[in-house]
């Protein structure tokens, strides 16, 4: 017997979907987490709410492997989506679907995102930069740890607090129905200035990347993003 009425998170041991799980475990919200190890197991079951967190986040890997990247991006969400069973679908992109499409990495997004508009009830979320538990990779790690970031200085980016990310998500399960949707802050920084701020050694080779927020009546938009320092100074603090 097929059951119903499953949340159900796909990727959910990855940076976005374990924020989403640890939501859900504090508010006694059942779900059903599905990763790579366990195959999709669950492909039986009738989930109300299907989240997909699964899709890769790695830009310079997309560029060194373009063949990879679209499995892992493209023919993965055309599997999840033909293969399970679901009443809506949440597919967790990138503003790089935007701003991005001159590289493998925004490219690919944007053709998942174009399978998505194809089926009957979703919402796509075009998630900007994150910082929170569990950022291991990513340009706030390169500075960091003083590692060469391959952008511009100059390139400007809108960092988001993950949980805040996971917990607006959740608590919008229902809405949004059949919209793209961008969340992040309303602000943003340049890397050179915090850079600067946290005395990072590290040097910038690469073209202008801007991962910023387009400000209209759907977007959603969390304060600002010079909170992020308060992570990069705690991070900084346990090296």
């Amino acid at each position: 017997m097929i059951k119903k009425n499953y949340l159900g998170i796909l990727g959910y041991k990855g940076f976005v979907g374990s924020a989403i799980a640890r939501y859900c475990k504090k508010n006694k919200i059942q779900f059903i987490g599905i990763s790579r190890k366990k195959n999709y197991e669950n492909e039986s079951l009738r989930f109300k709410f299907l989240i997909n967190c699964a899709m890769p986040s790695k830009r310079y890997w997309a560029k060194k492997f373009p063949k990879k990247d679209f499995e892992e991006t493209v023919l993965k969400t055309d599997y999840f989506l033909r293969n399970f069973k679901y009443e809506k679908f949440i597919h967790l992109s990138s503003v790089s679907a935007r701003v991005q499409l001159d590289t493998v990495y925004g490219r690919n997004k944007k053709k998942a995102e174009n399978l998505v508009k194809k089926i009957k009830f979703f919402t796509i979320y075009r998630l900007a930069s994150m910082y929170g538990r569990g950022l291991n990779k990513g340009v706030l790690i390169d500075l960091i740890n003083s590692s060469k970031v391959y952008l511009n200085k100059n390139s400007n980016y809108s960092f988001t607090k993950v949980d805040k990310i996971a917990e607006f998500i959740i608590l919008n399960l229902k809405n949004f129905k059949n919209k793209k949707v961008e969340i992040g802050c309303n602000d943003s920084l340049k890397l050179e200035d915090i850079k600067n701020k946290i005395n990072s050694k590290s040097k910038f080779k690469g073209v202008i990347d801007n991962q910023i927020l387009i400000k209209n009546k759907i977007n959603i938009f969390f304060g600002s993003s010079k909170k992020v320092f308060r992570f990069l100074k705690s991070s900084k603090s346990k090296m």
